[in-house]
């Protein structure tokens, strides 16, 4: 998710002159603080799904409640009509329960990735750099090949963007795929 941000570690933590990692650091600073912002809005959304989710329940409980009290006075239409409304909500409440389980991996995901791109910087703005030939040194190449104006003259090949690149309507609309496929595997 913050894969820009911990590559931009990378190449920072190879560059061990001071006054560049000072002029870096209130740059990732900030960055951090983008990174929390978008964990916050995480949250936010993990919230309103969760009230959605409290929502849908009680309305199913609700239509439930009433197919059970049309059936007791043998009012056949009234119970066709209540199956249909919970059948309704039913779906929305399997569908809701799928987008939470998405959301809480995915915020976690991030929490975790917060954390140990925070850990990153606190080493690297002590002053530790990488091994020039661990794999972190080879991130801040890249990042320098990225940076440059002409990526491919740099000899770096760039793979696609990761999933976790990809725009929010990307990943629901994903996310609404996956949970179609569930269902036609249901039966549902």
């Amino acid at each position: 998710m913050f894969d820009e941000i911990r590559d931009t570690l990378r190449q920072f933590s190879s560059r061990l002159d001071p006054d560049e990692r000072r002029r870096m650091g209130s740059g990732m600073r900030e960055a951090m603080v983008h990174a929390k912002l978008a964990i916050q809005d995480m949250r936010t959304t993990l919230a309103t799904t969760e009230s959605r989710l409290k929502t849908e329940q009680a309305e199913l409980d609700t239509v439930r409640r009433r197919q059970g009290l049309a059936a007791q006075i043998d009012d056949a239409e009234t119970v066709a009509i209540a199956e249909r409304f919970a059948a309704q909500h039913a779906e929305r409440v399997v569908m809701l329960e799928s987008k939470r389980m998405v959301q809480q991996q995915e915020l976690e995901l991030a929490e975790r990735e917060y954390d140990a791109m925070s850990a990153d910087l606190k080493r690297v703005v002590s002053g530790f750099a990488p091994d020039p030939s661990s794999p972190e040194a080879a991130a801040a190449r890249e990042v320098d090949a990225l940076l440059s104006d002409d990526p491919a003259a740099a000899g770096v090949d760039l793979p696609p963007p990761p999933a976790s690149r990809r725009s929010r309507a990307d990943r629901e609309a994903d996310a609404e795929a996956r949970l179609a496929a569930l269902k036609r595997q249901l039966g549902k």
